[in-house]
């Protein structure tokens, strides 16, 4: 029946009003009320008086308009959550997230987004730090102009505490291996690196494919030295937790770079490294679910010989070495008499320097590349070569297999009497 069916049979006493109202299902009480006011005002009587009245809770028309001011002039390229913390912080407003996100979106200076996709169950979380570490690179423009950057980030899946976040050209095998670097020297050996299927991570036989984990690139075989185990990801989905914090990136950093005036790639990763780095990791760090930590000292002194491009090679009869137009000259050393003949391997170091050795001897030391004049001499010599490039399509180099192909006929250097 219809409420007011109910009602004119209890009036016509048809129906008792105490069974009336466990019908309604209201209480004797509130069927005692609306009695009464139906007896003295009619139907009408029973409209909610509070219809057509403001809230108690309304937000005063001042406060919506400073805060909407706020928004447009100061904060506008803000999300909600990072513009709610600022109102609190800097500005006394104490308002609800959902209050401040429909303002904004009422007022039509954000666009509502679209409902979320299919329901996913998040994988648990390591249970200490040291277990699994996440690495990415996210290419956005954090100055909020023409200018590309990637952020590469390495973060703990047990705390989402982020290790390492500098901005670069672009994300590569050596700044990578600069980051991976940093972080056993700051924080010790990790068990697991958890990354995507990029060219500088794993070799894919083809798109799509899984990796072929006996192909190694230069930083797996860099990780495999120190006994880390890397683990691809094959969908985004799979790095919803590196995805996720992304995100917290893209919405705070340009904006937090702006705030403080700056705008170039040398003053952003000193404010990074020394400023929001830790108060990120003070708002977003969880708790591990265990005591203790999986970080193990390092127990490797030669750090910078592990993180380096290695290029095998066959020293030519005149003792040089060289990678397609660069060309170094080995002299003479005490323990042999001649390395013609001999495969070396070419480390080029995270600085830029490059270094020969065969076996655990060093045939070249450690040296800054030598950077060619405009005019190019007429014989490549040991001071013409230039510091080792990568690839634009790939960003390693291959490791070298076993068997050592012959190398191509190259200028002969000039024979000194």
């Amino acid at each position: 029946m219809k409420l007011q069916d109910v009602l004119l049979k209890a009036m016509a006493n048809k129906l008792s009003w105490a069974s009336a109202a466990e019908i309604i299902g209201v209480t004797p009480r509130t069927m005692r009320r609306w009695r009464a006011r139906l007896e003295r005002d009619g139907y009408s009587g029973l409209r909610d008086g509070r219809k057509g009245k403001p809230s108690f809770r309304r937000v005063p028309l001042a406060t919506c308009q400073q805060v909407l001011r706020l928004y447009q002039e100061t904060y506008f390229d803000f999300n909600v959550r990072h513009f709610h913390e600022k109102l609190g912080q800097d500005h006394a407003i104490e308002l609800s997230y959902t209050w401040v996100k429909q303002a904004r979106q009422g007022a039509g200076l954000v666009a509502r987004k679209k409902k979320r996709g299919t329901h996913r169950r998040r994988r648990p979380r390591r249970e200490m730090p040291g277990m699994l570490l996440h690495i990415d690179g996210s290419k956005h423009r954090w100055f909020q102009d023409a200018r590309y950057y990637d952020l590469i980030v390495i973060l703990d899946d047990a705390t989402s505490e982020i290790y390492y976040a500098q901005l670069v050209a672009e994300e590569s095998t050596l700044t990578v291996m600069a980051g991976i670097r940093e972080v056993i020297e700051t924080e010790g050996l990790f068990c697991a690196l958890y990354s995507d299927r990029g060219s500088h991570f794993f070799y894919t036989p083809k798109a799509g494919e899984p990796v072929d984990k006996s192909r190694v690139t230069q930083l797996g075989r860099a990780l495999k030295e120190l006994g880390v185990q890397m683990i691809p990801a094959y969908s985004p989905q799979a790095r919803g937790r590196s995805e996720r914090s992304f995100g917290t990136w893209q919405g705070r950093l340009p904006q937090e770079l702006r705030l403080h005036g700056i705008d170039s790639l040398e003053e952003a990763n000193r404010f990074l490294r020394e400023y929001y780095i830790a108060e990120f990791n003070d708002q977003f760090a969880a708790k591990a679910a265990q005591p203790g930590t999986a970080f193990r000292k390092c127990a490797r002194r030669d750090l910078d010989g592990v993180f380096s491009i290695q290029t095998e090679r066959v020293v030519e009869k005149d003792n040089t070495v060289a990678i397609k137009t660069r060309r170094w000259q080995i002299d003479k050393c005490r323990w042999r008499f001649s390395l013609a003949g001999q495969a070396v391997m070419i480390h080029e170091h995270l600085d830029g320097a490059v270094s020969i050795r065969y076996g655990p001897r060093k045939a070249v030391e450690k040296t800054v590349p030598w950077k060619p004049s405009k005019t190019k001499p007429r014989f490549p010599t040991h001071r013409s070569h230039r510091p080792l490039e990568i690839a634009p399509g790939d960003s390693h180099f291959p490791t070298a297999s076993t068997t050592i192909s012959p190398l191509s006929p190259k200028a002969k250097a000039k024979r000194v009497a």
